[in-house]
């Protein structure tokens, strides 16, 4: 079974799903810094383990990454991944704080970066249950800045299964503030027989 070729229903109703995320974090996200946010999906594909890694950068690329566990009916693992600079943007958009960076040990701009990945995750995953009616409820985020590599094999290993694929969706965040374009990666990795569970629940012909 081979999920990167998906039928063209299939990836419709996924980057559906990824549109009403977007909006969902761009309403939240609008809420938390009070002005303005927009987000777009550019991208909602299914990638295999080594397409994800190329993606966003490549394994020896220092990314800034909160992942969640995802628990429920269709358990599996979520990244939300940043460059360096992309999380510094974010922390500065939303604090209004220069000052702040990732590259310190800052716990504040750590908290920050954690509330905006509980947005944004929160927003795709609800946008998915509201289309399957699938439970399925984030862990705490666990912040990490390492290689791709490292972060993505350590929290494969970490649910002691390794994934073929992931479903991956570029979320672009477009502020007026300071004219910052802020892209992150949102990767949902699923468990084995998530993705049967929801594309069945869907209603889409799962016969990839």
């Amino acid at each position: 079974m081979d999920l990167t070729k998906l039928t063209q229903m299939q990836k419709d109703v996924l980057r559906e799903i990824g549109n009403i995320g977007a909006g969902n974090a761009a309403t939240s996200m609008s809420q938390l810094v009070n002005r303005k946010i927009e987000m777009d999906v550019p991208a909602v594909n299914i990638v295999s383990y080594d397409e994800m890694m190329e993606l966003i950068g490549g394994p020896e690329a220092v990314v800034v990454a909160l992942l969640f566990r995802i628990k429920g009916d269709a358990p599996g693992t979520v990244y939300f991944i940043l460059s360096l600079e992309e999380a510094d943007a974010l922390i500065k958009e939303i604090t209004n704080n220069a000052a702040l960076s990732v590259h310190g040990d800052d716990e504040l701009a750590a908290s920050v970066l954690q509330e905006a990945g509980n947005i944004v995750t929160g927003a795709y995953l609800s946008a998915l249950a509201d289309f399957t009616n699938i439970t399925m409820q984030p862990s705490v985020p666990y912040l990490s800045i390492d290689m791709a590599g490292a972060i993505l094999t350590v929290g494969l290993l970490e649910i002691s299964q390794v994934a073929d694929y992931a479903l991956i969706i570029d979320a672009k965040m477009n502020t007026a503030y300071q004219a910052n374009q802020i892209k992150g990666n949102f990767l949902f990795i699923p468990d084995p027989d998530s993705f049967s569970k929801l594309f069945a629940a869907l209603g889409v012909t799962y016969d990839v």
